[in-house]
């Protein structure tokens, strides 16, 4: 399809015109809109959009389609997730419903040690397939971008597998995919007393082989208690970015554990999750460049205490909002829900939502010049509502199907 005309759109919203920076703090409230709207796309690119008022009846496409009544929006850009894996973990599930928790699990062999066994005996083509399905899940759900960690190999081997697994997906994937070197997800058992060695290993072996490869955009750590330190995650980042890896970190999860402090001192591009967050990291934030990424789906799986995202906004903090797409603690990609679950538990207005989870979504990985907003030049990754209802609607009808059709490179799929 060449060209495609979309008419009558009750609201063309989340437009942008060159914006260079995340939204931060009141910005996220102003989704900018068109009421009775025209967009044209050519070749799976954003054209040209206008109001009915004056559309230029000139104007002729390939395809015209009548969007009466419905609502388009920019598709979902999905800043973190590790939709790479080689099985579910519904046992574990089990195990959290019988009283026992994330560390009880983890402590026992589960959590991410159990991930990364299941990667060690999965093959190359097996996780292919697995991904690219779970790619096209969240596709229908309205993600039009997608960034991607490794962190269940843990070892040298299982690492670059899942890393060569990433790369296959950048090149098959309709949606730009990112990916992420996360080895310092947890300690192998292997490594249980010698913590230091696997650190090196990360950094000596590993890191320099990645960036050899060009296998990965970021390195991220997981800076938590009983997992790595904040001084660890500076060393493990820093030679990363030597070989051309931008750091992001998983901070403050499980407990307030310097992890947003570390990723500000090394100019992170994201840190994420955020539940145990108070006054030092909303200022450290405040005085920063680093996106605050909160998952609610995480946090809503491991009912953990909220992330303060309504204090964030209300200081100023460039806010984003993504899946965590994973087996362990958010086994959902539907970022709808991840909408919904941020405006009722969190408090966030649909506008914030929405404008987290898509432009600010594509400044956490770095998409933003071509995705995340609608815009003259940008994809043509789109949403559209079903008829009589507004962008509003998608958080408000939770669980529900909300969308008529995803748009993706100016396809229906």
């Amino acid at each position: 399809m060449a060209s495609t005309l979309y008419k009558n759109i009750k609201t063309l919203a989340g437009i942008t015109h060159q914006l260079n920076h995340p939204l931060r703090g009141k910005e996220l409230t102003i989704l900018k809109q068109l009421q009775d709207a025209w967009l044209l796309v050519n070749h799976g690119i954003i054209q040209d959009f206008g109001s009915m008022h004056e559309f230029p009846e000139v104007l002729v496409a390939d395809v015209t389609i009548d969007c009466t009544g419905q609502t388009i929006i920019p598709a979902y850009c999905d800043s973190h997730t590790h939709l790479v894996y080689a099985a579910t973990r519904e046992d574990e599930f089990v195990d959290r419903i019988n009283g026992l928790t994330y560390q009880e699990i983890a402590a026992k062999g589960g959590g991410i040690l159990n991930s990364a066994k299941k990667i060690a005996t999965a093959s190359k083509d097996e996780l292919v397939e697995s991904a690219t399905a779970r790619i096209n899940e969240i596709m229908q759900h309205g993600t039009g971008a997608v960034e991607i960690k490794s962190g269940y190999g843990l070892f040298v081997e299982q690492e670059l597998k899942m890393l060569h697994v990433i790369q296959e997906l950048k090149k098959n994937s309709p949606i730009p995919v990112k990916s992420t070197l996360l080895a310092a997800h947890a300690v192998p058992l292997e490594f249980k007393n010698d913590k230091k060695t696997y650190i090196n290993t990360i950094i000596n072996e590993l890191i320099p082989e990645v960036g050899k490869l060009k296998l990965a955009d970021y390195c991220d750590v997981f800076c938590e208690e009983n997992y790595f330190t904040p001084d660890e995650t500076l060393a493990i980042l820093e030679a990363g970015k030597k070989y051309g890896m931008k750091p992001k970190v998983h901070a403050n999860q499980l407990a307030q554990s310097g992890g947003v402090q570390a990723g500000v001192n090394v100019n992170a591009v994201s840190v994420d999750h955020l539940e145990y967050v108070f006054d030092e990291e909303i200022n450290a934030l405040k005085n920063s460049h680093t996106i605050a990424t909160i998952l609610p789906g995480a946090q809503f799986f491991l009912q953990l205490p909220h992330p303060p995202a309504r204090k964030m906004l209300d200081n100023n903090l460039a806010l984003a909002i993504a899946s965590d797409y994973n087996p362990g603690s958010s086994p959902s990609g539907n970022m709808n829900f991840m909408l919904s679950f941020a405006c009722i538990n969190y408090k966030l207005n649909p506008e914030e939502a929405i404008n987290a989870a898509t432009i600010n979504g594509a400044f956490a990985m770095e998409v933003n010049t071509t995705h995340g907003s609608i815009e003259k030049g940008k994809a043509a990754n789109l949403i559209i509502t079903k008829k009589n209802t507004g962008y509003s609607f998608i958080p408000y009808s939770f669980a529900n199907k909300t969308i008529d059709a995803v748009i993706i490179n100016g396809e229906k799929i």
